[in-house]
């Protein structure tokens, strides 16, 4: 079996996001000073590397080849949390609203391929997508918890 074009652009789309959030995660790591919240975030960071060695292999799998570019969506928010880091005097809280909205923009995507009806997803990466996801929205509830610490 192979991907559609639909599926592939969508699981690259994927791809950068997740490219994206590994370097949002290790800028938001070098940015903070708490030791729980600096190891959760290194720890999300080396989580996304993970997910995007594990979603290049699944694309590959299927016939594909993976992207290896990062988004300017990506490259924007980034650039926007070394902002935030620079100009705010709680420069943590900031840092977690940022996490979210990224976490809540990358669930958006997996949400986006794993509920639409007209794609035919092999098995292999609609668990792979659903255990991410999984492992996504628990990074988020985590990271509100510590954004409620540090307000």
């Amino acid at each position: 079996m192979k991907y559609s074009e639909k599926i592939s652009n969508k699981l690259n789309d994927l791809l950068i996001l997740t490219y994206d959030a590994k370097r949002g995660y290790s800028l938001a790591a070098d940015k903070v000073e708490n030791p729980s919240i600096k190891k959760f975030l290194e720890d999300k960071a080396n989580q996304r590397y993970n997910f995007g060695q594990e979603l290049k292999s699944e694309i590959l799998t299927y016939g594909n080849l993976p992207e290896d570019s990062r988004s300017i969506k990506g490259d924007f928010h980034r650039l926007w949390m070394k902002f935030i880091s620079s100009v705010s005097s709680n420069e943590t809280e900031k840092i977690l609203d940022e996490v979210e909205r990224g976490e809540k923009k990358i669930l958006q995507a997996y949400k986006d391929i794993l509920e639409n009806k007209e794609w035919i997803l092999p098995n292999s990466t609609r668990d792979l997508l659903s255990k991410q996801r999984n492992a996504i929205e628990k990074a988020l509830e985590t990271s509100r918890m510590y954004e409620e610490i540090v307000s």
